[in-house]
């Protein structure tokens, strides 16, 4: 007689159903387990036999088989041995297989019965959901699975949890989703001190979800302006939250089971690898642009990145996706960021100061800027030079505007967008494209033909035109106008990359 046992396999955020088949044949003890399963599944042997022994139960003296089905598909991850271990003791006649039918099965033993987790949790309970069945998962992380939803969760401390709850000596009591983070407090754009062209251009970012480039002297207040985007961006909705929470349920970062309404701000180091920044490894996983998913990927030191992790962002950035393709399988994130990047202008980073520029400006700024390709600034909506702070600015008394007051003017525009685009794949401004955008985007006359002395002046790209038209409606929202207007498209047109100086 053959137990099976439901469990799932993911790639990327789909959940793949698998079958654990296990079978007791008679012929020399041995334990065998098969269907293309990486390190982590083979060693799931020594795991379920020790979580066996510890129950003070023996293996049947028999040939065990464990067969993982479809055994095309690569199974990668510890939460195999829950499944494999309850499918071999139903085999035993210990728990009854007719009930583990009914359920989905993920979990890593220890070698004392214990159940620790395993990332993925959240994607196995939807996928179970949608399968009509319930889920069997690790008790710390019950909380994550019951935000499916109305799926019947049993988070087990341990496997004689298990046994006892179909039994009926111990029934384990319904886990309760886990607590919604408050959205954390950061900077406040009062900190900033001068620097108006620039905090403009963060609320035209912030409500358009358009990408930024900050280039300019150390200590303008760069980086800090880039940290108090958060705190003007609105906040996830039920579904967002939902969404970025499967990205970190597969990462193994859904601490607890609770969800967030924070939109995600991620600061990779400029050292970070291309597997680091767009995902991969040996077990493949979310990147920083995945794990930045309805976020921010703020990019600090551009120019010092690597030009090849660089030149990765270019498909992420266009398609809102990163697809990791293997030889045996192709695995595809989401990667719809927003996009924040600062820089200096030249390797000293005082290019234009005559007292403190070194000898080789501005030669310097061209080499040290071109560690940047086109392709990529060219995918940037909104390009400002951040000028130094001088002592007259710090003097300043703090700006009667903060963060409050610019999510506030955010928000509403937010709120155009969610009406403008409400039936479209499309959230924000930055999303539109096509026959969507040129409904919506179309400048007035006056405007068309400003955009079309510009566009032959700044011998703009195709994309580079799109991006103007989503940066002017943009400007628009936040003005309260129906129309696109020449001084909107004008406004858009100054924060484009100016073409090189021959």
């Amino acid at each position: 007689m053959t137990s099976i046992v439901a469990t799932v396999a993911y790639l990327g955020l789909e959940a793949r159903a698998v079958e654990v088949q296990v079978q007791l044949i008679a012929g020399l003890p041995a334990f065998n387990v098969v269907g293309l399963g990486d390190k982590a599944v083979g060693e799931s042997r020594e795991r379920v036999r020790g979580a066996i022994a510890a129950m003070g139960l023996a293996l049947p003296p028999k040939r065990i088989a464990v067969n993982m089905s479809p055994a095309d598909l690569p199974k990668e991850g510890s939460h195999f041995d829950l499944p494999i271990a309850l499918a071999l003791l139903a085999a035993m006649g210990v728990v009854d297989a007719e009930a583990l039918a009914d359920f989905v099965v993920v979990g890593e033993l220890g070698l004392d019965g214990r159940i620790a987790p395993s990332p993925g949790v959240l994607l196995a309970a939807l996928h179970a959901g949608a399968e009509g069945k319930g889920l069997i998962c690790p008790a710390s992380q019950g909380a994550e699975a019951a935000w499916a939803g109305s799926v019947e969760v049993l988070a087990a401390p341990d496997l004689l949890a298990i046994i006892n709850h179909f039994r009926g000596h111990g029934l384990l009591p319904a886990p309760q989703p886990g607590g919604m983070e408050e959205v954390p407090s950061g900077p406040d754009l009062r900190q900033v001190k001068g620097q108006e062209t620039a905090k403009r251009a963060l609320e035209i970012a912030a409500a358009g979800g358009h990408n930024l480039l900050f280039c300019g002297p150390p200590g303008a207040g760069k980086s800090l302006m880039a940290a108090c985007l958060p705190g003007i961006l609105p906040p996830l909705d039920p579904a967002e939250a939902l969404e970025v929470s499967m990205v970190q349920s597969v990462a193994g970062t859904l601490a607890g089971g609770r969800l967030t309404r924070a939109r995600p701000f991620r600061a990779p180091h400029h050292s970070a690898s291309m597997a680091a920044l767009t995902g991969g490894g040996l077990k493949v996983k979310p990147g920083e642009v995945s794990l930045a998913h309805l976020g921010v990927l703020f990019l600090d030191e551009l120019p010092e990145f690597n030009r090849a992790v660089l030149d990765s962002l270019r498909q992420p950035l266009e398609t809102g996706t990163v697809t990791v393709a293997r030889a045996n399988a192709h695995v595809t994130f989401p990667a719809r960021v927003q996009l924040i990047a600062a820089m200096n202008p030249c390797r000293c980073g005082h290019l234009g100061d005559a007292a403190l520029a070194c000898a080789r400006a501005p030669r310097c700024a061209a080499d040290y800027q071109a560690k940047v390709s086109g392709p990529l600034l060219d995918r940037i909506d909104l390009h400002v030079d951040v000028a130094a702070v001088s002592a007259a600015d710090l003097m300043l008394s703090v700006p009667a505007e903060g963060s409050a007051e610019i999510a506030a003017r955010v928000a509403d525009a937010r709120s155009l967008q969610r009406t403008r685009f409400a039936g479209h794949a499309a959230r924000t401004n930055a999303e539109a494209d096509g026959p969507l955008l040129d409904a919506v985007a179309t400048p007035d006359a006056a405007g068309r033909e400003l955009l079309a002395h510009a566009a032959a002046a700044m011998r703009l790209t195709a994309r580079g035109y799109t991006r103007i038209f989503r940066v002017a409606r943009t400007i628009a929202d936040l003005a309260g106008a129906e129309e696109v207007g020449r001084i909107h498209v004008a406004e858009a047109l100054s924060y484009r990359r100016q073409p090189p100086r021959n």
